[in-house]
């Protein structure tokens, strides 16, 4: 798990990149500090260090959606979308979810309303 000095330092990286300031550990240290707080001094330089040759607006883009799409994969133009397979995995998912919270109710030999 991450500790607060590294959250701090990321999160500020972030502030900074949304104001279009450059990301440097000087910034970072003057951010936190600017907030009230206090970190370890290693993770400001770190943070900038580890962002210093990176896009971070692509880098945002593409943690959450699991990177770009290979062509192979992509829809042809004007053609229906290639199927998918997520929706029975998430519904198997689901289910599975639904038994685990049956069988607790089992475990303890007695349910809410018996």
């Amino acid at each position: 798990m991450a500790s607060f000095s590294e959250l701090s330092s990321i999160y500020s990286a972030l502030i900074l990149h949304g104001d279009e300031v450059t990301v440097s550990e000087d910034k970072i240290y003057a951010l936190i500090k600017a907030a009230g707080r206090s970190v370890e001094p290693l993770w400001p330089g770190l943070s900038a260090e580890a962002l210093a040759d990176v896009n971070i607006g692509s880098l945002m883009c593409e943690v959450g959606a699991g990177g770009p799409v290979p062509a192979a994969a992509a829809a042809p133009a004007g053609g229906p979308a290639p199927p998918t397979t997520a929706a029975p995995a998430e519904e198997k998912e689901l289910e599975a979810k639904e038994e685990e919270s049956e069988e607790s109710d089992d475990d303890m030999g007695f349910g809410l309303f018996d």
